[in-house]
């Protein structure tokens, strides 16, 4: 089962997040500061990380640097701030994920989830909703067995709300998922892709639903 490591100053936090994680099944360590952080991950074998930005003795970004520097292990930041800066320094220095606090643990639940599908065996394995089937590594998508002709970005789109099923994904971090964080468009880029991806789905363009007012999400259910 995966290990998780859960580094935040805020015990009531830690504990709340172990209590989640191992309702999940998954075995949690925890870290009380960014020191003992980088410590733990030295000592030990873990398969994710959730790492507060600031924590005293380094905060998380000085923690996330020096875990790249020998490990691609997943990283979600947690961030008491929703600025756009603090994403963009993550992201930059190569986090997963991100969670702005105050969160749902089962939100952060469902994102570690979707984060060690994305790095872990999925990405060789195929994606299935009844017929569809998506095949990340060869990057092929075919219902009933034939093949769809999907432009690039389309497919792009495609996996990445299939691997964050069921959690809505924002126009804007559609945006920086799949075109990039130097990426100048706006929402109507995502809004327009969308569009042309349900067209190419046909009876499965119910697959992705539009939630109104923050973006999309992909949901299967059985009456599609």
């Amino acid at each position: 089962m995966p290990n998780l490591l859960i580094a935040d100053d805020d015990i009531h936090l830690r504990k709340l997040v172990r209590t989640y994680g191992e309702l999940e099944g998954y075995l949690c360590e925890e870290a009380e500061n960014g020191l003992q952080a980088i410590r733990l991950f030295q000592e030990k074998e873990f398969d994710l990380i959730v790492l507060d930005v600031m924590m005293p003795d380094r905060d998380g970004f000085e923690v996330l640097e020096q875990i790249r520097k020998h490990s691609q292990i997943p990283v979600i930041m947690l961030t008491a701030r929703d600025e756009e800066y603090d994403k963009l320094t993550g992201f930059g220095l190569g986090a997963d994920d991100y969670v702005s606090k105050p969160f749902s643990p089962k939100e952060l639940m469902a994102r570690i989830s979707a984060v060690l599908r994305r790095t872990g065996k999925s990405q060789m394995e195929s994606i299935l909703f009844g017929d569809l089937c998506i095949i990340p590594v060869s990057r092929i998508v075919t219902i009933q067995e034939k093949r769809l002709n999907l432009p690039p970005k389309e497919f792009d789109l495609l996996l990445t709300l299939a691997q964050n099923e069921q959690i809505v994904m924002s126009r804007e971090r559609l945006l920086q998922s799949v075109w990039g964080y130097d990426y100048y468009g706006d929402a109507r880029t995502v809004d327009t892709h969308i569009k042309s991806l349900r067209e190419h789905l046909g009876q499965y363009r119910k697959l992705i639903q539009t939630v109104w007012g923050v973006g999309y999400k992909l949901e299967y259910t059985e009456e599609i």
